[in-house]
């Protein structure tokens, strides 16, 4: 069995199609999955989803890639994640990626935003689900400085080194592989999976983004992380059923999950 620990079955690409997807996600062997905040204005549909359906949860948070949207405070996520599907804050972090031509200076309001979500997630005592692209830096030091490893959580569809997985891990923090490990050109990141401890590992799709392969350039899908799980045995020479229940194991390890 297996636990898609990252997915946005909100969006719109899934309009009318959740039921469909659960069902696929039944006959992959695919038992949960989270589904994840990106904003406060969307949050509300995140959250029905999981109170809908006993096999779905959710988080509360702004993604840092959402610039123009109202910011939560502290007392409002702490507030939000007393909901007993609500499993983590996030998802949150840095992404420097699309800076374009702003200076450093004029990115401070996400280092602020990421601040504000380390600090709710410690005073709700829930874990954190961190985003970082091209902040990798910076990801870090906020994460020591703000004291996120009191709650530890998952560096999300991780894509950086091993220097930055094991700086991570040692604050707690697991590491979630998404499809991208799987591509052909993701060579570096495929040494980085073989490295980090079993223990230590969570799977997830993204979906509907970056669709593993065989489905890559599809709208991804949770029953797909199943293929996820797959390369993952393949790569580490295990079976497939080890890779399923250990990050099984370590879903509900980390974030308290009655699975």
């Amino acid at each position: 069995m297996f636990v898609d620990s990252h997915c946005h079955l909100d969006f719109p690409e899934y309009a009318g199609q959740v039921d469909s997807l659960l069902a696929r996600m039944r006959e992959a062997g695919v038992q949960n999955a989270m589904c994840i905040s990106v904003d406060m204005p969307d949050f509300p549909n995140v959250l029905a989803l999981a109170e809908a359906h006993p096999q779905l949860f959710a988080t509360v948070g702004v993604h840092p890639d959402y610039e123009d949207t109202p910011e939560p405070s502290v007392d409002e996520l702490v507030q939000l994640a007393r909901h007993p599907k609500i499993l983590a804050i996030g998802e949150t972090g840095l992404d420097y990626y699309r800076m374009g031509d702003r200076t450093y200076e004029q990115m401070e309001w996400q280092r602020q935003r990421f601040r504000t979500h380390i600090q709710a997630a410690i005073q709700a005592g829930k874990p954190l689900v961190i985003h970082t692209r091209s902040s990798s830096d910076d990801t870090i030091r906020i994460m020591k400085e703000e004291g996120a490893s009191q709650v530890a959580g998952v560096m999300h569809c991780f894509t950086e080194s091993w220097d930055v997985a094991k700086a991570a891990m040692d604050q707690g923090f697991y590491i979630s592989f998404s499809g991208i490990v799987t591509f052909k050109s993701a060579k570096d990141l495929q040494e980085t999976c073989k490295k980090v401890p079993l223990d230590r590992m969570l799977i997830e799709t993204d979906s509907p983004f970056l669709a593993p392969i065989p489905h890559r350039g599809k709208t991804n899908e949770p029953a797909w992380v199943s293929h996820v799980a797959q390369f993952i045995a393949d790569l580490r020479g295990i079976s497939v059923e080890e890779v399923g229940h250990q990050t099984t194991q370590n879903f509900k390890s980390l974030f308290k999950a009655p699975i």
